[in-house]
């Protein structure tokens, strides 16, 4: 340790511009950067960003029609709303605290309140581009990290409206790549929040006409719904619920057209206004966990000036409609809303409402039925003395819950002591966590929620995650399937999967599954393995590090991974570290569970055995390639 005393004085106070302090510190103004393996990372934050300015010119009657194209590193997207006042144009990207949205004449009900948006879209790109077009006068700008290299202004046919292009800085975000299904979530949601809007998005065509009622319709498989989607508007205000088989609560919050990924005051007035709409309707004192299980239910709001709780708005703070509005919290718009709308619904739909009732009856029964088992499970749990055998766990959790470093964390699923020896030597001890599995899991489809609490293995792994009661008390932001790339390692994935989407589908839906990629082969020069070493992911990136070794007239030596436990630990750190390569575990638009369960865990029908043999006749042909 260096006992030299710091000198602190007038040199140690450091001022820094707009652009330096955006990009010193990109946490505070998007949240966590990421690679864009998850649906959060900071490239997505970006492209929301520069979207929501458009979307805010259409509530305000301006602009039908979004052109977004998304092209590897690049990203381009043309509104046709008033355009940026020409004056302004390079300020509002690039002066910290300067829009439009200030004035609540020009923007009401709007997301972007605090100015910061494209500016930090601008700092965090290498390159980035804004033009407005207005009256057939056109002002653009281009910079570099935020710095102004060009501008100009001309004359122009083109209609009203902005057009913003920008690459993201790969050396803020790296190895970043954009997935589609995530770019297909985020447009989707604009366009149920604002029927009738249309986006074209790499010449497909996104369009909603009936709001959240769209929304749920694609979130959920007909087939297993017990009455139709309810759907409610009013100002300011739209809900759709229905109840279905699946187990776990499954909710999508909106506030002024942003998706609140977790949650905030109005999905809590939410889950509270249903309970109680739904007892004073049937005029019986249901518990709310037996009305709200598995149910699948949407809200948007709009509210003047929201206060969200950190830049990326993905929880509301608010507690007023309006900030002239003391007296009318969210809680009563939304229970006051839901008290006459949701009662005046099931009085004109009483086979609905029998249905709901059955479905909050057998959600009664179930609990009761599962309370004995559950308590022998959890004193089975706490035997098995979970947290120093199956689990090792980060230091985050055992040092203090409220840690900020909390939601940083990841929970490694292993198989096998070596797999596990490996991962636990080598992980991030603050934030990495690993769970040994014994054997492999029991196929769990079709059968009901005892076998969680009788089958010790996930019956554990339920403690160590802490969803038994759903995702509030989750203790991993990330969970990671990480078995070995052969055929027992791609069962056990499967197996694994299945646990998840059958018991916890909203941890799936919600982002929080992964499987881990490791190397296949290390390509090195045996002379030079320091400098010279090469892990590949895949054949292709292995015939490259060879090709880019033998070009020298170097020696190669190829090892081929077969499972974790032959990777050393030291090794190891290298792969679930910065450079950590994961493939989200992600549901499609129009995937139903249960037929994708049913598909691939059930019976093994003449449909999957035709996948199979299609596939394996692709494998046996790549086997042929290789050994020619």
């Amino acid at each position: 340790m260096n006992n030299k005393e710091v000198v602190y004085n007038e040199d140690s106070i450091k001022s820094l511009d707009w652009k330096e302090h955006i990009r010193l510190r990109p946490g505070m103004y998007i949240g966590k950067l990421g690679d864009g393996a998850a649906a959060d990372d900071g490239i997505y934050v970006l492209v929301k960003e520069v979207i929501d300015n458009c979307i805010d010119e259409h509530t305000m009657g301006h602009g039908k029609t979004i052109e977004i194209k998304v092209m590897d590193h690049r990203v381009e997207v043309r509104d046709f709303g008033r355009g940026i006042p020409l004056g302004k144009v390079i300020d509002v990207v690039s002066k910290i605290n300067t829009g439009g949205k200030y004035d609540s004449g020009a923007f009401q009900k709007s997301v972007g309140l605090n100015g910061v948006g494209t500016k930090a879209v601008n700092a965090l790109s290498s390159y980035f581009k804004v033009q407005s077009f207005r009256d057939g006068k056109s002002v653009w700008a281009e910079f570099e990290g935020g710095v102004l290299k060009k501008q100009f202004d001309e004359t122009t046919s083109d209609k009203n409206g902005t057009f913003v292009v920008f690459e993201p800085d790969n050396t803020i975000f790296k190895n970043y790549h954009f997935i589609p299904q995530y770019l297909d979530n985020l447009l989707w949601n604009y366009c149920y929040l604002n029927a009738g809007l249309v986006i074209n998005f790499n010449k497909q065509k996104y369009v909603s006409q009936n709001g959240l009622l769209d929304l749920l319709k694609s979130k959920t498989d007909a087939d297993t719904l017990r009455y139709p989607i309810i759907h409610l508007k009013g100002n300011d205000i739209e809900i759709s619920l229905t109840h279905g088989n699946q187990y776990g609560e499954e909710y999508y919050s909106f506030v002024n057209g942003q998706y609140t990924t977790q949650g905030g005051t109005h999905l809590l007035a939410f889950r509270e206004a249903i309970v109680k709409a739904v007892r004073e309707f049937f005029k019986k004192d249901y518990e709310a966990s037996d009305v709200r299980a598995s149910m699948v239910g949407a809200i948007s709001v709009r509210v003047q000036e929201p206060v969200f709780e950190s830049q990326t708005k993905t929880k509301l703070g608010s507690n007023n409609i309006s900030p002239d509005s003391s007296s009318t919290t969210i809680r009563t718009f939304v229970n006051d809303f839901l008290k006459e709308h949701l009662d005046n619904y099931l009085h004109k739909n009483p086979e609905t409402a029998q249905a709901l009732k059955r479905r909050i009856e057998q959600s009664e029964r179930e609990r009761k039925e599962l309370a004995g088992i559950k308590k022998l499970a959890n004193e089975r749990a706490k035997k098995a003395n979970l947290h120093n055998k199956k689990l090792r766990d980060c230091r985050a959790h055992l040092t203090d819950l409220k840690n900020e470093k909390r939601f940083d964390t990841t929970l490694f699923i292993t198989e096998g002591d070596s797999a596990s020896g490996s991962i636990t030597k080598s992980r991030l001890v603050d934030t990495q966590a690993v769970f040994s599995l014994r054997g492999k899991p029991l196929n769990c489809f079709g059968l009901n929620k005892k076998i969680v609490y009788e089958n010790e293995e996930f019956n554990l792994l339920q403690h160590a995650l802490d969803i038994e009661d759903g995702l509030e008390s989750l203790r991993y932001n990330k969970i990671v399937v990480a078995t070995d790339a052969d055929v027992d390692g791609m069962h056990i994935r499967l197996l694994l999967m299945t646990f998840f989407l059958q018991f916890f589908p909203d941890l799936v839906r919600n982002g929080h599954l992964y499987i881990l990629e490791t190397p296949l082969f290390r390509v090195r020069n045996p002379r030079n393995q320091k400098d010279e070493t090469y892990y590949c992911y895949s054949d292709k990136e292995k015939t490259k590090a060879i090709n880019k070794l033998t070009k020298g007239g170097k020696k190669v030596e190829i090892t081929r991974f077969k499972g974790l436990g032959e990777i050393s630990p030291d090794e190891f750190g290298k792969f679930i570290g910065e450079d950590i390569r994961l493939e989200p575990v992600i549901l499609q638009k129009d995937t139903g569970i249960v037929k994708l369960l049913t598909y691939y865990m059930g019976k093994n029908t003449p449909d999957r055995q035709r996948f199979i043999i299609d596939n394996l006749r692709i494998e046996e042909n790549i086997e042929e390639v290789e050994l020619a």
